[in-house]
């Protein structure tokens, strides 16, 4: 039987606001938009007493046994929603982690997806969602990887005619910790996305906005700021941003051309340092 393959396309925070706190988690709205850049996953059915998970590619290491698409298979496991069929995955990484670009929160969200398609899994939309939660906060975005505005509320409004643009993601050779971020976050936001709308993908509304964790993440890092100055004073960028809880910065562009030029610049001061150049889908 030969495998299906997905792609798991990595996602990009155009603003975020830390509204409040439960118990356990921040509570966050966000505007989010999703890039061609992705992984791709190799699903097959196999006749096993348990499931086979393994990660190739240039970001492959350093991903533990305990991951979220095993974390994933486990819960549906306990749920016995799988009617003791196993699977083999091999996930291609081309999305780095620790870069808030949110890669494995995707692959769950993806791997889901599949098996609500295919029909392997036959359950409510409600609990769905409460899978969703209980692998990682990221992962209801990722069941349909559209402009979107997860407001703070916790309800998502997608956008499907969002205008296109250039990005140019760049990531230090080291990346931040999403738990120790989050740690530092000292003050809430008032909400400021409940009532989504389609100019909330406009450069001009965007500039008004901010990511609550970067300047965490900027004082943290010396190098986050030095990277953000650079990009910034590169061919005229819109916006430039950081996404999620980092390492990765953005800069974001209208045309190809200038998103062109301007990696050619990073990549030229910083040699070791990985860029791509990807549109929005």
């Amino acid at each position: 039987m030969e495998a299906d393959k997905i792609k798991s396309h990595a996602k990009l925070n155009l603003a975020l606001n830390i509204t409040g706190k439960n118990s356990s988690l921040h509570e966050i709205e966000t505007v989010i938009v999703f890039v061609y850049l992705h992984d791709e996953i190799f699903i097959e059915k196999i006749n096993s007493n348990k499931h086979k998970i393994s990660f190739t590619g240039k970001f492959s290491k350093n991903i533990g046994k305990n991951n979220t698409v095993s974390k994933l298979l486990n819960i549906l496991d306990e749920k016995k929603l799988l009617n003791n069929k196993k699977f083999k995955v091999r996930i291609k990484k081309k999305i780095p982690s620790k870069a808030g670009l949110g890669g494995g929160s995707m692959n769950a969200s993806n791997i889901l997806n599949y098996f609500l398609k295919k029909n392997i899994i036959k359950i409510s939309k409600k609990e769905v969602i409460k899978i969703s939660k209980l692998v990682g906060s990221d992962v209801l975005l990722g069941l349909n990887p559209t402009s979107s505005v997860l407001m703070s509320n916790n309800k998502i409004k997608r956008f499907y005619n969002c205008k296109k643009f250039y990005s140019l993601i760049v990531k230090p050779n080291f990346g931040c910790s999403t738990r120790e971020i989050y740690s530092k976050v000292k003050k809430f936001n008032k909400p400021k996305f409940n009532n989504p709308s389609l100019n909330m993908f406009n450069f001009d509304y965007l500039k008004k906005m901010d990511n609550s964790l970067e300047p965490i993440a900027l004082s943290k890092y010396s190098k986050l700021r030095e990277i953000k100055s650079f990009l910034e004073n590169l061919s005229k960028p819109s916006l430039v941003r950081m996404t999620g809880s980092g390492s990765a910065l953005v800069a974001y562009f209208q045309s190809k051309y200038r998103c062109e030029i301007a990696k050619k610049m990073f990549h030229k001061k910083y040699k070791n340092y990985w860029c791509i150049l990807s549109k929005t889908i």
